[in-house]
């Protein structure tokens, strides 16, 4: 398949929230992008929608990436499709719904580790695997979605889902280092309060409210800001930039 020269990108979790302001970001920036999503394919095409309705190349690929088999199919239809991948955001993540960990279920907790954190790491390994000059490839940028929750720890609302992102900012860490002379950068951005469906999802739809007078800029942040950071780290702008916590949370 002849492919133009657009960059590849894949964004996991890009049908809803901060996801699909990225894909539609990076769309409009010149890549091509493959969106990743697990149920909600209405919102999926949509997105499609407003990429290709842009001239962009897009393709949706469903698929859990705590699944390994879902990972190895959503980068080998990517490249198929599209052409070979330079970019990988790992946004896609749950919960686990809000509980106090003396509340928590080891069901909960099991499900959202092994999207949240198994599904980065295989994401960002198959990445590598096809980015690392070592390997024959030729570079590229992966961008893993964190949270501020990783240092403030979400006391009485969601310990468990911050211990995640506390992982994700050391795998951020541990593999830029580890991949650096490969022309690979790996960068996190943590948001703090973001103005999506998330919060009303896992029942608190006032969740907001209650707590912008609580960040020093008195707002959540809205996807597209996340998504305008995102797009830096991937993008020659940011070319000594690895191994790096973007924290965008308006002062919190």
């Amino acid at each position: 398949m002849q492919y133009d020269n657009r960059p590849t990108a894949i964004v996991t979790g890009g049908s809803r929230g901060i996801g699909a302001a990225i894909a539609k970001l990076l769309g409009a920036s010149g890549y091509s992008v493959a969106v990743s999503y697990v149920k909600d394919e209405a919102a999926a095409r949509a997105v499609l929608a407003t990429l290709t309705g842009a001239g962009s190349r897009a393709v949706g690929i469903q698929g859990d990436v705590s699944r390994e088999a879902d990972v190895l199919r959503l980068f080998e239809i990517a490249e198929r499709e599209l052409g070979p991948v330079r970019a990988v955001v790992n946004n896609a993540a749950i919960t686990g719904g809000f509980a106090r960990v003396q509340d928590v279920s080891s069901t909960a907790v099991t499900e959202m580790l092994a999207v949240n954190v198994v599904g980065t790491i295989m994401c960002a390994r198959e990445a590598v695997r096809r980015m690392s000059t070592k390997r024959g490839g030729a570079g590229g940028a992966i961008v893993n979605i964190s949270s501020i929750a990783a240092r403030t720890g979400s006391a009485g609302e969601w310990v468990h889902y911050a211990a995640s992102k506390g992982a994700i900012n050391t795998f951020t860490i541990g593999l830029a280092r580890e991949v650096a002379a490969e022309g690979i950068r790996v960068n996190a951005v943590a948001p703090g309060l973001v103005d999506t469906e998330m919060h009303a999802a896992n029942g608190e739809p006032g969740r907001l409210a209650r707590l912008n007078p609580t960040i020093p800029m008195q707002r959540a942040g809205t996807p597209d800001e996340i998504a305008k950071s995102v797009h830096w780290l991937l993008s020659e702008a940011a070319s000594y930039v690895t191994g790096t916590i973007l924290e965008i949370g308006g002062g919190r």
